[in-house]
């Protein structure tokens, strides 16, 4: 099996989000793939398999459990396709099992994913939230994760929360955004449920960040930061339920699995 390491949403190795990506000819069985996905312990592990009409199949792994939707490691899948298996392809469409068909494109030196957009159904600021985070948000929202709006990128990027704090709010994640100073807004994003405590940069929630600041902001073009320790940026085109994301991605390793 042939496996490889790619930098998401950055342009430079040791930065993005790290993923790794399994190109294989047929399905290996559920236990194999989580016993790789938590020897890499990366937050994603992404495993794909070409379909007989050109498309291919792809499924996502943290180290404990599969997920039903990771942008940085299809934004990794993509980039390696596009690099090694596709080089003449435009486009590749992706079979998810919990997602639909991803379609994703070639925009000059950026890779644009068409991913479904989240609901933003708001829910009440509570003690809890504001005892987790260490600071009170000015709104939350909750669709698969969490979000939680905050008035400056100061808090988003000196928050500190607690694993075992996060992990007993609602959403399978959190994410936490501000208004920006150089990028439209910024994030954060806590995922202690699935043994991520946080992940450097994550494609999925912004397809629920970028339509909270599309509304917000009243603009259908977002440019958005994920400030964490690595960092990671990507910009973000509202399409009505959908959501274009686009980030550049960079090999770090290519390797053959010895199993």
């Amino acid at each position: 099996m042939r496996q490889y390491v790619v930098d998401a949403f950055t342009d430079q190795v040791f930065s993005g989000n790290q993923a790794a990506v399994c190109v294989m000819e047929a399905w290996p069985n559920e236990r194999l793939m989580m016993a790789i996905a938590r020897e890499n312990n990366f937050s994603e592990t992404a495993f794909t398999v070409r379909e007989p009409d050109g498309s291919y199949r792809l499924r996502w792994f943290t180290p404990t459990s599969e997920v039903d939707l990771c942008g940085h490691a299809t934004l990794a899948t993509s980039y390696v396709l596009f690099n090694f298996y596709e080089q003449d392809a435009s486009t590749i469409c992706f079979h998810t099992t919990s997602s639909g068909d991803l379609f994703i494109g070639r925009r000059g030196d950026l890779i644009q994913m068409d991913f479904p957009a989240y609901k933003l159904h708001e829910v009440p600021v509570t003690s809890a939230m504001e005892e987790a985070t260490g600071a009170r948000p000015s709104a939350a929202y909750l669709d698969r994760d969490l979000l939680l709006v905050y008035d400056s990128e100061g808090i988003v990027r000196n928050m500190h929360p607690s694993p075992e704090s996060i992990e007993q709010l609602a959403g399978m994640g959190v994410a936490v955004t501000a208004p920006g100073t150089s990028h439209d807004c910024v994030s954060r994003f806590f995922v202690p449920k699935i043994g991520v405590a946080e992940d450097p940069v994550t494609g999925s929630v912004h397809c629920m960040i970028g339509p909270y600041w599309g509304g917000r902001l009243s603009k259908s073009s977002i440019s958005a930061y994920q400030a964490s320790e690595r960092g990671g940026e990507m910009l973000l085109e509202l399409k009505g339920d959908r959501v274009l994301i686009l980030g550049k991605a960079a090999l770090f390793s290519k390797a053959e699995l010895n199993l």
